[in-house]
C-alpha cells in the first residue's frame, strides 16, 4: 500500500457565467434557473493553502475504510485531535493511522497533516 499522488489544490476558474443568453427573439423561460457549478474545492476544504489531496494505492487500510484508488483530503492546518485519522511520518515512512493520546510521544513519528475526508469511487 502506497501514496499513488499528492497533488496541491488548484483554484478553479471562475469562468460560469448564469444569465441571458446574447440571442435575439424570445428568451428562454428557463434563463432564471440556471445555477453555478458545484466547487468541492469550496465544500471540502477549510485551509486552501494547507489541504492536499492523495490517492491511495493497494487495500491495506481497509481497517479504516480507505480502498484502493480512494482520495484523501489532509488538512496540514488542523491540531492532532485523539480518535482523528492523521497521515504521520514514522520511520521516514509516510502512513495513515487513528490518533491516539500519545501518538507523539515517539521522536520518530510526526503529524504530517489530519484525513478531514476519504472520497471512495462507486
Amino acid at each position: 500500500m502506497e501514496f499513488e499522488s499528492i497533488h496541491k489544490i488548484k483554484r478553479p476558474d471562475k469562468t460560469h457565467k448564469a444569465g441571458s443568453s446574447e440571442q435575439t427573439g424570445f428568451p428562454s423561460p428557463a434563463t432564471h434557473y440556471l445555477e453555478s457549478t458545484i466547487d468541492l474545492n469550496l465544500i471540502l476544504t477549510r485551509n486552501r493553502d494547507a489541504t492536499f489531496f492523495i490517492r491511495i494505492q493497494g487495500d491495506g487500510w481497509r481497517e479504516h475504510m480507505i480502498c484502493n484508488r480512494d482520495v484523501l483530503i489532509i488538512d496540514r492546518s488542523l491540531p492532532a485531535t485523539a480518535g482523528k485519522l492523521a497521515v504521520i511520518v514514522k520511520d521516514g515512512d509516510f502512513t495513515v493511522a487513528r490518533i491516539a493520546k500519545d501518538s507523539f510521544e515517539d521522536s520518530d513519528t510526526v503529524l504530517w497533516g489530519v484525513v478531514t475526508y476519504i472520497i471512495h469511487a462507486v
